[in-house]
């Protein structure tokens, strides 16, 4: 059995170096790669394009990365809950590519699955076509989007184990599974890192051949974006 595990996060991002592309898991502020994205804060390193559904928010996950102005570029879909991401884009600091959130996820599973380009209907006619291939079939017409091409895909999961058989769990079961094996190198922080064959294989989300790194995260915060309560009556 070929294991993937690594000795934490330091070991788990060797290689990663300014200018890459990487994939970032999560929605929201959920199942994020916390881990990860604290060890590329470390390293410094800067002129990034980072792949998410989202830019976290101020002070927590890509938040982080853009205090210190090391993403170069962001790829994304909901990008509302980031006031300096704002600030970013809107001065121009920050370049932006705002993309369908059905599109996001498909272009990671294009990636993941090898195909290079897939047609989409989603923003025909909006300026989300604009400069790219239109085709028409059976009466109506499609966007010709490419996969990602990214050097790393940093995903965060429940459970795996040392061959990267992974287990989400709840809404952390986003955009993780599209991105794993969708980049040259899948780095996996889970909370609880088990032994070969302890997990169901009926409730492996996604194989370990997807998986090139795999490690045990610590002092995960996981924060709820926005708090909504309610009085009691």
């Amino acid at each position: 059995m070929i294991t993937k595990k690594v000795n934490g996060v330091q070991e788990a991002l060797q290689g990663v170096k300014s200018g890459m592309t990487m994939m970032l898991g999560g929605f929201g502020l959920s199942g994020i790669p916390e881990n990860a994205i604290a060890e590329l804060v470390r390293l410094n390193v800067n002129e990034l394009t980072c792949i998410s559904n989202n830019a976290g928010v101020d002070d927590f996950g890509l938040g982080l990365l853009l205090q210190k102005h090391q993403i170069k570029k962001m790829v994304s879909s909901y990008v509302g809950e980031n006031a300096e991401f704002e600030r970013q884009m809107l001065s121009g600091e920050l370049d932006v590519e705002l993309i369908p959130q059905g599109t996001l996820a498909e272009r990671c599973r294009a990636a993941q699955g090898g195909f290079p380009a897939f047609y989409t209907p989603a923003g025909y006619g909006t300026e989300v076509a604009e400069g790219k291939e239109t085709r028409e079939f059976h009466g109506k017409m499609y966007v010709l989007e490419y996969a990602f091409d990214a050097d790393f895909a940093f995903i965060k999961a429940w459970k795996g184990d040392a061959a990267g058989n992974l287990i989400f769990k709840g809404t952390a079961r986003n955009f993780n599974p599209n991105m794993c094996g969708a980049a040259k190198i899948t780095v996996a922080e889970v909370e609880e890192l088990v032994p070969v064959g302890t997990l169901d294989p009926n409730q492996i989300h996604i194989p370990g051949i997807f998986v090139q790194r795999i490690f045990q995260g610590e002092n995960y915060e996981k924060r709820i974006e926005q708090r909504t309560v309610r009085q009691k009556p």
